[in-house]
């Protein structure tokens, strides 16, 4: 998962209180110039690190899977480029404040009463740098946040994705053969939640994953930023399944779901879509590649099989296989 382990961002005035209460005291294990100069040292470097640290524990965001890289320009306020813009700002303080460091170092000379008002000069100048960076560092830390919510969803392994409109037994289907159950998380651009769980055929891993709130309704009902989710999911999805139910028990007309399927198709162009009839042991009366009756156990394991077939996904091989 690209963004699970990125660290929490400092604020400013955390960052600053921080690197001078180390300084003071690596100050009062010297005397004389050498103190301020100790001072210096230690304010400017824990400054200086820290924000490099934000900055390069970030991803290449253009180097970013098309996937991800989409979702996180759904999620972030402002999109991918305005967190290049913080990132870009942040180092920028970095370098500021290491170049205050350099400056001030070779300034540290004759009595410690110059050298001290010249330390006091500098972190002055050290505090200001990190304030001026305040607003990228709390919006850093903001979109931190939500991106650590995105769900585990991984662009290198197959993935089956579940359509349809509510109540049609998606979530039903996916947690009866997976662990799904386990697997549940909050997405930020919607209340809903998304779930995700796996099956392995022949030592392939196969993601299931029902995306509540996006693949639901038509896309007039969808707000722009679940619009740009389902957009991400265009890079994932190698086969998808819409669940339909025939005998309309979950509130939807079949022509009303039927035509959400239709759009489907439109939209995923290239991606195998299979029409499921998902209540087949309440009603059969669609025209569908598929029926199923979870209850019944009826079509469930010829369903995945389907799904796989479609994909046919097959494992790169490191080497060439010799005859």
């Amino acid at each position: 998962m690209t963004f699970e382990d990125l660290p929490t961002v400092p604020r400013s005035e955390e960052l600053i209180d921080t690197a001078f209460s180390r300084a003071a005291r690596a100050g009062r294990a010297k005397s004389g110039i050498e103190a301020q100069q100790s001072m210096l040292v230690t304010a400017s470097n824990i400054i200086s690190d820290n924000l490099q640290n934000v900055s390069t524990t970030w991803p290449d965001f253009d180097a970013l899977d098309p996937f991800y890289h989409e979702l996180a320009d759904a999620v972030a306020d402002g999109g991918v480029d305005t967190l290049k813009q913080h990132l870009s700002e942040v180092m920028w303080a970095s370098e500021k404040t290491a170049e205050i460091r350099s400056e001030y170092q070779s300034r540290l000379r004759g009595d410690t009463e110059t050298a001290q008002l010249l330390r006091k000069q500098a972190f002055a100048r050290l505090a200001d740098v990190t304030r001026e960076v305040s607003g990228d560092l709390e919006a850093l830390n903001e979109a931190r946040d939500q991106l650590k919510q995105l769900p585990d969803i991984r662009p290198d392994e197959p993935a089956i994705v579940i359509a349809g409109y509510p109540n049609v037994g998606k979530s039903t289907f996916v947690n009866h053969v997976t662990n799904a159950r386990n697997e549940i998380a909050s997405y930020p651009f919607t209340t809903k939640r998304v779930q995700v769980g796996h099956i392995d055929r022949n030592h392939i891993r196969y993601q299931l994953i029902d995306t509540p709130g996006l693949l639901d309704r038509p896309a007039a009902d969808r707000n722009d930023i679940e619009s740009q989710a389902v957009s991400a999911l265009t890079h994932l999805a190698d086969c998808i399944l819409v669940f339909i139910d025939a005998s309309a028990s979950c509130g939807y007309p079949v022509d009303v779901q039927l035509t959400l399927r239709d759009e489907l198709k439109s939209r995923f162009d290239g991606v195998p879509v299979v029409t499921v009839c998902a209540k087949a042991d309440q009603s059969r009366e669609l025209d569908a590649d598929l029926y199923l009756s979870v209850p019944e156990e009826e079509g469930v394991d010829e369903l995945l099989e389907a799904a796989i077939d479609r994909i046919d996904h097959t494992i790169e091989l490191p080497y060439e296989p010799t005859e």
